[in-house]
């Protein structure tokens, strides 16, 4: 039996559901002797902002219980340095790239949407909107339906892409959020991001992060992810993408199921670096078992 593994996100058209998130996956180019990018449905690179960024200083990465927390601080080069040098190399892969954007104000999301909508090759912008905002105190833009609305909306008056929102578990009702995004035009929406968390040496007696607090990604997260999903599918018209813990086909199906069109690999790659082809292998064969010709007849099929 064929199967038709093919998912369509807001216009972009992907071969299979399978994504890489954002922060993950460097630059496109890091897991090459694992895999080509060219096998993924799409290829989601490092957060960008408007001018280079160090990041913060280490230690800024800890394990714990089936789970990793960060604070690396959206390192990288730049907006400008990324379309000039990162971004020409990816275009042999025809994958389709999508580049997540992190702003400190609404009018830096407008800038950053502006600029990369002028490369050939990137065909959609997913915006981070757990970043603080510095003039609001540092409140994240995406615990407030209000700021959430006015970033995406910045965004989509800058851009003819699509527009993909990347909403924060770290709300009181995502579901709130997730209507204030599409309110705004989004035309799809990521969650979840990581969870605010903190690890203290015993030794030191100090929290182990040089930041203090980090985002916490891993299979630790994934049952809130899956029920964000859930419940976000059951009142939005937009198309979700699922992503947090997932490590196999089996957490990639169970987003699916929960309502989502299409799944992002993270810490899962840091694991297991093929991941991502053994999830869409994985996907593949649990359709021929189970008599499905086209994986999007899964979506959401666990909605009750």
């Amino acid at each position: 039996m064929t199967v038709d593994l093919s998912v369509e996100i807001a216009g972009i058209k992907m071969k299979n559901p399978v994504m890489t998130a954002s922060g993950t996956f460097g630059y496109g180019r890091d897991y090459l002797d694992f895999f080509s990018p060219a096998l993924l449905g799409a290829l989601v690179v490092t957060g960008v902002t408007l001018k280079p960024c160090v990041g913060n200083p280490p230690p800024r990465l800890v394990e714990t219980p089936a789970g990793l927390l960060n604070s690396i601080g959206l390192e990288n080069p730049g907006v400008d340095f990324v379309i000039e040098q990162y971004l020409p190399p990816l275009e042999e892969y025809n994958v389709p790239l999508i580049i997540n954007i992190a702003g400190q104000t609404i009018a830096e999301y407008g800038q950053l949407a502006a600029k990369l909508s002028t490369s050939k090759i990137v065909q959609g912008l997913e915006v981070n909107i757990s970043c603080p905002n510095v003039q609001a105190g540092g409140i994240a833009f995406g615990s407030d339906p209000e700021m959430a609305f006015q970033v995406i909306k910045q965004v989509k008056e800058n851009t003819d892409l699509p527009v993909i929102a990347k909403l924060t578990p770290n709300v009181t009702d995502i579901v709130t959020i997730a209507l204030a995004v599409q309110e705004a035009k989004a035309d799809a929406i990521s969650l979840i991001n990581t969870l605010l968390g903190m690890a203290i040496d015993l030794d030191k007696k100090r929290p182990v992060l040089a930041n203090q607090v980090g985002g916490l990604s891993g299979p630790a997260i994934k049952p809130i992810g899956v029920r964000m999903v859930w419940q976000v599918a059951k009142e939005v018209q937009i198309p979700l993408i699922g992503m947090g813990g997932i490590m196999n086909v089996a957490d990639a199906l169970e987003y699916m199921m929960a309502g989502a069109t299409a799944v992002a690999v993270g810490t899962g790659q840091f694991v297991n670096p093929r991941c991502c082809v053994e999830i869409i292998e994985g996907l593949e064969e649990f359709c021929r078992k189970q008599g499905v010709k086209k994986i999007t007849e899964v979506k959401g099929v666990a909605q009750v």
